[in-house]
């Protein structure tokens, strides 16, 4: 009976703190490590990767790129089979040049931990590598343009479970006439280059920091992204 006491209040703890926004949030930013500094040591995946960052690199007539301070290339493990697409980088991603970091990557943590999963389980890129000036959205010619790496970025990983976090990300992807409220939470099987993946939208994390009653809705999906994970059989090494 405690025993049963117990992981019911586990549960909601863990929910809770996913929900509750004074619960998750601290003022300082964290220091995040780079587990995939060094693509190149990563087998052909890892060299088709540090070809990839470095076409990103030599772009040209970017103004998303002249006024940056780093690449933001991605995060995670690049053998993983769940991947993560946010919009751009911020302010504290373009000074570390690692996505999802500072609050929104706290609570990216927080959702991801309650279902199982952490950076060492995921990979995580964003629809543009650069910072959009004042924390703006990508522009529609600034989407075209890192369009194509995007795509390759993702083809080269090969999810089996793609997360696209906000509109543009969802957008990008499935299409422009999709509005992320209706289609987050519903499952969208598509094939990019030579990879089949099971795609799923929800809300971005900055997105429930400002709206924390959406981390209900949140909530929903990735329990849907955990049931998929167990459906698919996929090995996150937990």
């Amino acid at each position: 009976m405690i025993k049963k006491i117990n992981t019911k209040l586990v549960k909601l703890i863990k929910y809770y703190s996913l929900i509750n926004h004074n619960l998750i949030y601290g003022n300082e930013a964290i220091n995040r490590y780079k587990i995939n500094s060094n693509l190149s040591n990563k087998g052909l995946k890892g060299a088709k990767l540090q070809e990839l960052k470095e076409s990103i690199r030599k772009i040209k007539n970017c103004e998303l790129k002249k006024g940056s301070t780093n690449i933001v290339f991605s995060d995670g493990n690049p053998d993983a089979k769940i991947m993560i697409i946010g919009e751009g980088p911020g302010a504290n991603e373009d000074l570390e040049g690692v996505p999802f970091i500072g609050r929104t990557g706290e609570l990216l943590d927080k959702m991801l931990s309650s279902i199982k999963l952490d950076r060492e389980s995921v990979y995580i890129s964003n629809v543009v590598n650069y910072r959009p000036p004042e924390n703006r959205s990508p522009t529609e010619e600034e989407v075209t343009r890192y369009l194509p790496y995007l795509l390759k970025h993702i083809e080269i990983i090969c999810p089996h479970i793609l997360i696209l976090l906000g509109s543009t990300a969802l957008n990008t992807i499935v299409g422009k006439e999709k509005v992320i409220s209706n289609a987050r939470g519903k499952w969208i099987e598509k094939k990019i280059g030579n990879c089949n993946t099971s795609i799923i939208a929800s809300f971005h994390p900055a997105f429930l920091m400002r709206q924390p009653d959406q981390k209900k809705m949140s909530w929903i999906d990735l329990k849907m992204i955990r049931k998929k994970i167990l459906d698919l059989k996929i090995d996150i090494g937990k």
